[in-house]
């Protein structure tokens, strides 16, 4: 799929199961947390909280009756932990091309600012965006409108593109602005999988790619 991008283009991207898989940050947050509360038998207990959290059990429940350990000291584990995640294959050229066709870069992600941040830094790809956009710093959520129009404030009389994978929420106010919107396919990874429900006009991106691969930048 093709994007034409120059200066006067702003391309926008959605953080968790667009840039990377969430699914790595929980998996690399369960094994900081196993390691911390069993470091001599740490892959054991990541092992089974991972086989509790695929079926749906309430793995800190468990954690804090089996090892004496408060749930706002597991929740800050998981929360402030380093983590260790990669971007999909091919984010970096696509970045690269926008930028070297004169493009701006700019990510719009819910979540927690330190916790955002630190997946940024983890990823390396912070320094690629010219604006991020996080929900706990603007006071708003998606799909709330004025986190998308935080970026038409700050690149004034240009053309909008939103890369995003959660039809529930990512492009609705996109579409309402007259933003062009990507949707990538679930790759049988992602943590929200109920895309399905929400096939309807106002929510559905103008179009679908299977990988970050096929978006190519003229």
């Amino acid at each position: 799929m093709d994007i034409k991008v120059d200066e006067n283009s702003v391309i926008v991207f959605d953080l968790d199961d667009t840039i990377y898989n969430e699914i790595d940050y929980l998996k690399s947050a369960y094994t900081a947390i196993a390691k911390k509360l069993d470091p001599e038998q740490g892959e054991i207990l990541f092992s089974q909280m991972f086989s509790m959290y695929r079926n749906k059990e309430n793995v800190f429940e468990y954690l804090t009756t089996h090892f004496n350990v408060k749930k706002e000291t597991l929740i800050e584990l998981y929360r402030n932990h380093i983590p260790s995640i990669s971007p999909f294959k091919g984010v970096f050229p696509l970045f690269n091309a926008i930028k070297n066709q004169g493009g701006k870069l700019a990510l719009i992600t819910d979540g927690r600012s330190k916790t955002q941040r630190t997946k940024l830094a983890a990823l390396g790809i912070e320094e690629y965006f010219d604006k991020i956009i996080i929900s706990e710093e603007i006071g708003s959520e998606k799909p709330d409108e004025n986190n998308y129009l935080a970026i038409e404030k700050t690149f004034k009389n240009h053309r909008y593109c939103y890369i995003a994978d959660n039809v529930r929420k990512d492009f609705i106010s996109p579409n309402k602005l007259g933003w062009d919107s990507i949707g990538l396919i679930d790759n049988g990874l992602n943590i929200h999988s109920d895309s399905y429900l929400y096939f309807t006009k106002n929510c559905l991106p103008k179009r679908f790619v299977r990988s970050i691969e096929n978006i190519k930048i003229i």
